[in-house]
């Protein structure tokens, strides 16, 4: 069987902040047969400048990430970020519906996974056994993740099959953790006040490690954490899958 061909969509958080989780799922892609591919010339998806209200703009950086993953490679688009691939599946629709774009787009939609979906739903992987990690987990379920994509089930499957690994289901669960992009400057406040919310439903399960999809919520989170110097240590589900090998 020849190899699933994957190409990297590498978003902006994780590209100047956590470059690690990128080289993370690269290597359990490789771990599982994946050929993967990078494109050094992508950039964004466009979603900070939607989400901002400048869709005019947002649809020139969508423009560029269809020519960036061009419909006739026909390759896998695989990303550590559910709220990307969310706005790839669904508000490009806003974008590109009826226009001459519109084939382009589809193309690309069903073409485009987050991680933990692609290894569980796309390649039928349930486990990474040369993964390792000690200790007790709690789960965030990222807004985008559940809603936009339907991700439940995937990280949490791939996550219970490490061994030392132990999940304690924290309250309130699928609740925003405060983050929701510029939602976080507009309504400070607000955000913050939701951060704790979710630390602390997190802290009273006694876990050890806060685990999600999406590096934008764990960095909100992780900030309120230091602050506030909780014992709680946040990880990205690649940075886990990729840990003890």
């Amino acid at each position: 069987m020849p190899a699933p061909q994957v190409d990297l969509f590498i978003p902006c958080f994780v590209d100047q902040l956590f470059p690690q989780t990128a080289l993370n799922m690269v290597k359990v892609l490789e771990s599982v047969g994946c050929q993967v591919h990078y494109n050094a010339n992508q950039t964004c998806c466009g979603q900070p400048a939607y989400n901002a209200g400048y869709k005019e703009q947002s649809c020139e950086v969508a423009r560029k990430f269809l020519d960036d993953f061009p419909t006739q490679q026909e390759r896998y688009i695989v990303s550590p970020s559910a709220s990307c691939i969310g706005m790839v599946r669904n508000t490009y629709a806003d974008l590109f519906e009826g226009t001459a774009d519109s084939g382009r787009y589809h193309g690309v939609q069903r073409r485009a996974f987050e991680l933990t979906e692609f290894l569980v739903d796309v390649l039928g992987v349930t486990a990474i056994p040369r993964a390792q990690l000690t200790g007790k987990y709690t789960y965030h379920d990222s807004c985008s993740a559940l809603r936009e994509c339907g991700i439940r089930e995937a990280p949490r499957q791939l996550l219970d099959a490490i061994a030392g690994l132990e999940r304690l289901e924290m309250a309130e669960t699928e609740t925003c953790c405060g983050f929701g992009g510029t939602f976080a400057v507009k309504f400070e406040a607000i955000s913050v006040a939701m951060a704790e919310q979710k630390v602390e439903h997190a802290l009273a399960t006694g876990a050890d490690y806060l685990i999600s999809t999406d590096t934008s919520c764990l960095m909100h989170l992780d900030a309120y954490i230091r602050r506030e110097k909780k014992p709680l240590k946040t990880l990205h589900v690649a940075d886990v899958l990729a840990s003890g090998w």
